[in-house]
């Protein structure tokens, strides 16, 4: 019989090229899985996982779910720090669950969350290069939440997807995005069903274009309608983004909140 593993990861994605697996082998999902098959003692490829959210190069997770199927048995505890033994420092599993043969990573998900960290500052970033984006010109809260706000609902985000997205549709609901300031740092949390390739980086760059006070507030609306991914802004770095997770139904019994969670301002 085969059993049902969840995991959470959390990673800083600075030094992997994305998620998925690809030839080269440098990237979280294959760093993982050859983790997985060091700590099972299983030919590489055996234990193959399923992730809720692609993250691109760069980008960090903070509780990126997996699942995969194995026959072999081992506690909940022991898939952690088992695994965490043969993984890079920047990478390390949180949680174990053994959900019900019916949860999927990414099919069972009812959304998910982001999270953009900015420092705006007159100087670039030192501690935090490679970890928060960077603006140095002054922010108008108020503009950005307008914007924003013409955001919120089912609409088809073509302007804001990269010309390398597989996603069957661009159609996607945006549930809610808050933007707050926390002393030289702005965290700008986005929650919705599901994103496409570079949405949120397409995203701020807009957002970031009217809180500068490059465009207006109403040009958010016009990029939206318009569908035209080459009027919108330049896709900003990947540094700052988070993928905070995706969140179930309670029945699956999948962590929502992690460690790295309360490391994030």
């Amino acid at each position: 019989m085969t059993q049902r593993v969840a995991l959470g990861l959390s990673y800083r994605g600075w030094a992997y090229k994305g998620w998925q697996s690809q030839p080269g082998g440098d990237t979280v999902q294959d760093h993982l899985e050859r983790a997985l098959a060091r700590f099972a003692d299983v030919p590489l490829g055996h234990l193959r996982t399923l992730c809720a959210g692609r993250t691109d190069a760069g980008v960090h997770g903070l509780n990126q779910v997996v699942h995969f199927d194995t026959e072999i048995v081992r506690d909940s505890f022991s898939w952690v720090r088992g695994t965490n033994r043969y993984l890079p420092k920047d990478i390390a599993v949180q949680w174990c669950a053994f959900p019900e043969a019916g949860f999927h990573a990414r099919n069972s998900a009812r959304g998910r969350r982001y999270v953009y960290l900015l420092l705006e500052s007159p100087v670039r970033p030192s501690i935090e290069d490679g970890v928060a984006g960077w603006v140095f010109r002054p922010l108008d809260l108020a503009a950005m939440q307008a914007a924003a706000a013409q955001l919120i609902g089912e609409h088809d985000f073509s302007a804001f997807r990269s010309s390398e997205c597989q996603a069957a549709s661009p159609v996607k609901t945006l549930r809610r995005i808050s933007i707050e300031r926390r002393g030289a740092y702005w965290r700008f949390e986005f929650d919705g069903s599901a994103f496409l390739h570079h949405m949120i980086r397409n995203l701020m760059g807009c957002l970031l274009a009217i809180g500068t006070g490059t465009r207006v507030v109403p040009w958010m609306g016009e990029i939206l309608a318009g569908r035209d991914r080459k009027l919108a802004a330049p896709t900003f770095p990947a540094d700052g983004l988070y993928f905070v997770g995706p969140y179930y139904d309670a029945v699956h019994g999948i962590p929502e909140r992690t460690p790295p969670m309360d490391w994030l301002p």
